[in-house]
């Protein structure tokens, strides 16, 4: 089984270490210690990149130090982090490029000899590019372009990672996964759910049914903010922990703020969920909030149910609940076949069916797919439909793999990967999606220029 490591994230202020944190802990970690005159030197939490488990120690929060010890404090605590790591994340802002302090954080990272990435933030602007490649110029090795606010790039550091430390990321044995599955099996993890939607979409009283009137609140607790309260739920011998968004506002004065802290609320619930259920007002569902969360889901990779409220409300035409089923493919194409589960939490109708909707797109969302599947998949789709020649040249479709489950991410090697037009990705997502039954779940595909693996294997046998 992979063993379990430790990764420090340094560099210079701002560069983006907090961020690359929260995102690879996958939750705000609750700042509790950042009280005026209180530092917190580090931060440490569990990490998941791909399918690896590790520590990740965050060495930021020296910013507001005294300017006379700051220096040396930071250099004094990223040695500290440095010595405890198993290898260093080295971070720097691909918008300017190495800074002259960032070549003091190299030294200091090259002497210690540990496995170092180099890992270019803010590499999202195409403006990034020249600093990326001024990054080789720091001498420790290939840089890898990430954008740790849009969660870009984090395939390719996840094979850096692998890279950088073979043994502790070693690919579990069949014995392994085997073990490890006849123990979820037994045991299956509580299934993180957030329930969100605008204010007054009836979130409130579709929690309370569902808990019943022993609600257990297991209290705000650190790492959710304050407005989310999680409470277990037990339905049907599976467990769940709702994230509820609703009810803890204080009255705000205007209109528009309400608007801005209820997306605030549902952003921090939707990182810490794996699916959102999505709540809309039946009497005026899609509204552009509604669409502006469900994208927002989409982004940050969760699997989503949208669940039509005050249902018992609603004037019953047949067919009705079909219409915003094709409302739903129609304005959210990138999530496809989102289950629509029309529900009332005052009469429990359809609470049932939205639980299995929930527990279905889990699965999706946690769905791999064979390599072996998946190139004979892209043989397919490219005879039914071959990429367009750019520039009076092919493009070659060599190879495709799954990169991660949780969502659904793979990486289909090519060459000229810049050349393929954006209306021929979208073809493969959809066609990924249909072929593999993966509805309602976001699906990442990413282009990489990369020699084929199977390439000259025949050449060697004859």
């Amino acid at each position: 089984m992979a063993m379990s490591f430790t990764i420090a994230i340094v560099g210079r202020p701002n560069v983006g270490k907090s961020t690359l944190f929260n995102r690879l802990v996958g939750k705000r970690l609750a700042l509790v210690d950042d009280l005026p005159g209180v530092t917190r030197d580090r931060r440490e939490g569990p990490a998941r990149l791909g399918d690896l488990d590790f520590t990740i120690v965050d060495t930021a929060g020296l910013e507001d130090a005294g300017s006379e010890s700051l220096a040396g404090r930071m250099m004094a605590q990223t040695k500290q982090a440095i010595e405890q790591a198993d290898a260093v994340f080295f971070m720097l802002d691909a918008k300017t490029g190495p800074m002259p302090d960032d070549r003091a954080f190299a030294d200091l990272v090259r002497r210690s000899g540990k496995p170092v990435i180099v890992v270019a933030n803010k590499a999202e602007s195409k403006a990034s590019t020249s600093g990326v490649l001024e990054s080789h110029a720091l001498g420790l090795g290939e840089p890898v372009a990430i954008s740790a606010e849009h969660g870009e790039g984090l395939v390719d550091l996840f094979e850096a990672l692998r890279e950088a430390l073979p043994h502790a990321t070693k690919k579990k044995t069949k014995q392994d996964e085997e073990t490890d599955a006849a123990g979820e099996a037994a045991a299956p993890r509580a299934i993180r759910v957030a329930i969100v939607g605008r204010p007054n979409s009836g979130k409130s009283t579709l929690v309370n049914r569902l808990l019943g009137e022993d609600r257990m609140l297991t209290g705000p607790e650190a790492g959710i903010t304050r407005d989310t309260i999680a409470s277990e739920l037990q339905w049907r011998g599976r467990s769940f922990r709702l994230h509820d968004t609703a009810g803890l506002r204080r009255p705000p004065r205007i209109q528009e703020k309400l608007e801005k802290l209820s997306v605030a609320d549902a952003i921090n619930a939707i990182r810490f969920a794996e699916v959102v259920v999505l709540l809309m007002d039946s009497q005026q569902a899609f509204e552009e909030q509604d669409l502006r969360i469900a994208a927002l889901c989409e982004r940050e990779g969760r699997a989503l149910v949208i669940g039509i409220s005050k249902w018992d409300l609603k004037e019953r035409k047949p067919g009705s609940i079909g219409k915003l089923q094709e409302q739903a493919d129609e304005r959210l194409p990138q999530v496809k076949g989102v289950p629509v589960i029309g529900v009332s939490g005052l009469t429990g109708d359809g609470v049932d069916r939205l639980m299995e909707a929930v527990v279905d797109i889990h699965e999706v969302w946690n769905k791999r797919v064979t390599t072996n599947q998946l190139n004979k998949w892209l043989e397919d789709v490219i005879s039914a439909h071959p990429p367009p020649a750019v520039s009076g040249r092919r493009i070659r479709l060599n190879y495709i793999t799954q990169a991660k489950a949780r969502p659904p991410s793979f990486v289909l090697f090519c060459a000229r990967a810049d050349a393929v037009p954006a209306a021929y990705t979208r073809y493969l997502v959809n066609a990924l999606r249909e072929s593999f039954d993966m509805p309602g779940t976001p699906i990442r595909l990413t282009l990489r220029e990369k020699a084929n693996p199977f390439a000259g294997r025949k050449k060697k046998r004859s």
